[in-house]
């Protein structure tokens, strides 16, 4: 048990009773408070924190049901559901015993009890008790650590997408977990120029997050309307090749537009090809660059350059979006996701982001196994 007395809590309605529990527990370096009546107990629980409460079903003289004592039962557990309630009884039934069980019961004694038999008991729950309330005070911290890392990633991503003349972009980030291992920038140069990248750290969780937010810094520090995809790969690889483990990798995808060119320049370090849908139909797979991020220091990474038209769409996207599996266990897979693409070359970049991200939504039951991030940039 803890440095500090156990605070017990006794309830009972025969004083003798109370009175020999009181000394019994004193002598064994516990802090005892007595009460006698159902009222009694609730008003100390709302006053003071208990480690354990001994408490009698009956309080009552004409009646041995034990009815008072599992309606307090129920009462008790919706104060604090984590103390330790032990019964102590002169009677008992089967039935009784379950039903105080169901409401929060860990353990019964028998009047006239036996000491040894009682403070071991005792011992027992108490200590089972401390258990159960460290174990949720850790895991509300780490839900609380987890809240704050997100609220930090949210605010590390951005709050609204740069734009450039002639393009549109819209984005859409969904984190499977409490923080993501996805992410995606739009980085304005100057008014004609800007660079849109994205990326998928493998894992999920914690350290995929916090691998991202390296990844994202080495972006920001690099990247320039004067360094080309290809060089810029080359860079951030080297950089998380040197700070990542060695069964951890990166998929990353980059890409350059120049509105007054209307060009697209491009590098694709294993990641997920993007989509370039013509107009007309026609589609190009942005395939062009290298291996993914990480596992291999001195990677060299190609890079490709397109023509873009008014009328075009742009897709980048993660596989938390092409995997997302319905309740069959089918994947809604890059086939489905470039045919609605194709499908609504109409609509500009935010009504098609809506409608991709809501269509993978509905498929999955809004279940997402993995980070989904979506980019999608319309050429005006």
């Amino acid at each position: 048990m803890g440095t500090t007395p156990p605070r017990t809590l006794i309830a009972d309605d025969q004083p003798d009773v109370l009175e020999a529990l009181r000394l019994l527990l004193k002598g064994e370096g516990y802090e005892t408070e007595a009460v006698t009546s159902p009222g009694d107990v609730l008003e100390a629980i709302k006053a003071r924190n208990f480690d354990l409460l001994l408490m009698d079903l009956n309080y009552a003289r004409d009646t041995t049901s034990g009815q008072e004592g599992l309606d307090l039962l129920t009462r008790v557990q919706a104060m604090d559901s984590t103390l330790p309630v032990v019964v102590m009884t002169a009677w008992g039934s089967v039935e009784v015993a379950v039903e105080a069980m169901h409401r929060g019961v860990r353990d019964f004694v028998l009047k006239p009890w036996e000491n040894s038999r009682l403070l071991d008991t005792l011992r027992t729950q108490i200590e089972s008790g401390y258990a159960t309330r460290e174990k949720l005070r850790l895991s509300a911290e780490q839900h609380q650590e987890l809240e704050d890392a997100l609220e930090i990633q949210r605010r590390l991503l951005p709050k609204e997408l740069s734009q450039i003349e002639g393009f549109k972009v819209s984005a859409a980030w969904r984190p499977a977990r409490a923080v993501s291992g996805d992410y995606f920038d739009a980085l304005k140069f100057d008014e004609s120029r800007m660079a849109l990248c994205i990326a998928d750290v493998s894992g999920k969780g914690m350290p995929a997050a916090l691998l991202m937010s390296n990844i994202q810094a080495v972006v920001k520090a690099v990247a320039s309307e004067t360094v080309s995809p290809a060089e810029l790969c080359t860079r951030v690889n080297r950089v998380v090749s040197a700070n990542t483990a060695d069964d951890k990798f990166i998929t990353f995808f980059y890409c350059l537009l120049d509105a007054s060119r209307k060009r697209l320049t491009y590098s694709n370090a294993g990641h997920n090809p993007g989509v370039v849908v013509r107009r007309t139909g026609a589609m190009l797979r942005l395939e062009r660059g290298g291996t993914v991020l990480g596992p291999f220091a001195r990677c060299v990474f190609e890079q490709g350059e397109i023509t873009v038209e008014s009328g075009d769409r742009i897709l980048l996207f993660t596989d938390g979006v092409t995997e997302a599996r319905n309740e069959a266990g089918d994947e809604f897979g890059e086939e489905r996701l470039i045919a609605l693409l194709t499908e609504n070359l109409s609509l500009d970049a935010d009504a098609l982001q809506h409608l991709l991200m809501q269509a993978v939504f509905d498929f999955s039951g809004g279940d997402f196994q993995d980070d989904a991030t979506l980019i999608v940039c319309s050429v005006d």
